[in-house]
């Protein structure tokens, strides 16, 4: 059984010592040396003068949203809404979030589409000209991130 330890703790003390450092490049093209202790250091500490910087074309905006002045938003259950009022969670509460992370008025945030119960809700707002969908689970509201 001692021998099963010594061998067990012999493994962990391997893999502690076995962390290898990378060396990556910036942007700028500077190299950084990135160390196991999860410390960094500059290895050139210039930019590279020579280098000729990459344009990127600038892509036309998939989050673009167009709104129709004659727009109507979908109507709401009421139910939900009077409940949420307790929480501070109803569509009046959402647009102003919206509007303060966008930095735009609350009348230029438009309702696009929403699909809500009690408990959760996902409402898909245009502010600012672009498209963005915000969660709401309970009382809680944030705005729903894209991972895959």
């Amino acid at each position: 059984m001692k021998s099963l330890v010594y061998i067990f703790l012999f493994f962990i003390t391997l893999t502690a010592f076995s962390q290898n450092n990378y060396i990556v490049k910036t942007e700028d093209g500077r190299r950084v040396l990135l160390k196991a202790d999860f410390t960094w250091e500059y290895i050139d500490l210039e930019a590279p003068k020579n280098q000729i910087s990459e344009v990127k074309p600038i892509k036309n905006n998939e989050n673009a949203c167009h709104v129709q002045p004659n727009f109507i938003e979908p109507e709401l259950d009421n139910k939900v809404q009077n409940q949420l009022k307790k929480g501070r969670a109803t569509l009046k509460h959402i647009k102003q979030k919206v509007a303060k992370d966008f930095q735009c008025p609350v009348d230029q945030v438009v309702l696009l589409a929403v699909k809500e119960n009690k408990k959760t809700g996902t409402y898909k707002f245009c502010a600012n000209g672009e498209k963005v969908t915000y969660k709401r689970i309970g009382h809680s509201v944030a705005k729903k991130i894209e991972v895959f």
